[in-house]
């Protein structure tokens, strides 16, 4: 067997697996049992009760993170030339659409959300097998294809996220960073949870949320109390 670090050994100490967590608590635990050199990201995983092949347990959804995840979000807007300038005054890293649909064909994807309107969606489908996988495709239900472009700029990179269920029943997805205090943590996980549970699927049976898990960039996972949260 394996000996444990250091760390390792510390994190033993702190954790305990057979053992569930108030949201307060975790978050201030999460931060005791970083040990990264850098400033690591705080994720939360949610299995659910879903059956995601079926189209009505679909859970996606967006939400607007009190604390925002502490990085700066690249934002690309794909748009008409009427549109520039508004993208630009709300803050796009990048504005175009000709020209930088070429630069994705190319392989560029150094950017984190794109933006775009309803009226070139036509070009910017095309760059599905690009994007897709990349989970870069917009979508108006993430509020990432409309004709209000500098509001979905300004709500991005105020720290509006996107997340959807995955082919096995969890939602994963970051909340913030390690540096940002336990109340701050706490609060950002609790708006995602209280999102999620008011998009439930009417036809989801039994137990909706099973299990919550925080961690953080290469910790281990702690589990949540659910009956903590008011779900």
């Amino acid at each position: 067997m394996a000996k444990l670090t250091k760390n390792q050994k510390k994190v033993a100490g702190l954790v305990d697996p057979a053992k569930e967590y108030t949201l307060a608590d975790a978050s201030k635990l999460v931060k005791d049992i970083t040990f990264t050199k850098f400033d690591s990201s705080v994720d939360v995983d949610i299995r659910l009760g879903v059956d995601p092949k079926k189209a009505d347990q679909m859970v996606r959804g967006v939400v607007a993170l009190p604390h925002g995840i502490g990085k700066d979000v690249k934002v690309l807007v794909l748009c008409t030339p009427d549109k520039v300038q508004e993208a630009q005054e709300a803050g796009a890293d990048h504005v175009g659409l000709d020209d930088y649909i070429q630069k994705i064909e190319g392989g560029w994807v150094d950017i984190d959300v794109i933006i775009t309107m309803p009226t070139v969606m036509a070009k910017v489908g095309k760059l599905g097998k690009i994007l897709g996988p990349r989970s870069l495709m917009p979508n108006p239900k993430a509020g990432t294809v409309t004709m209000e472009i500098g509001k979905a700029v300004k709500e991005i990179k105020a720290g509006k996220i996107d997340f959807k269920v995955d082919k096995t029943g969890i939602i994963h997805t970051s909340i913030g960073k390690v540096s940002f205090s336990p109340d701050k943590i706490a609060e950002n996980a609790q708006e995602l949870i209280q999102t999620i549970q008011k998009l439930k699927p009417s036809s989801a049976k039994g137990a909706y949320f099973k299990t919550i898990t925080l961690s953080s960039t290469m910790s281990t996972g702690i589990t949540i109390d659910k009956s903590s949260l008011g779900i």
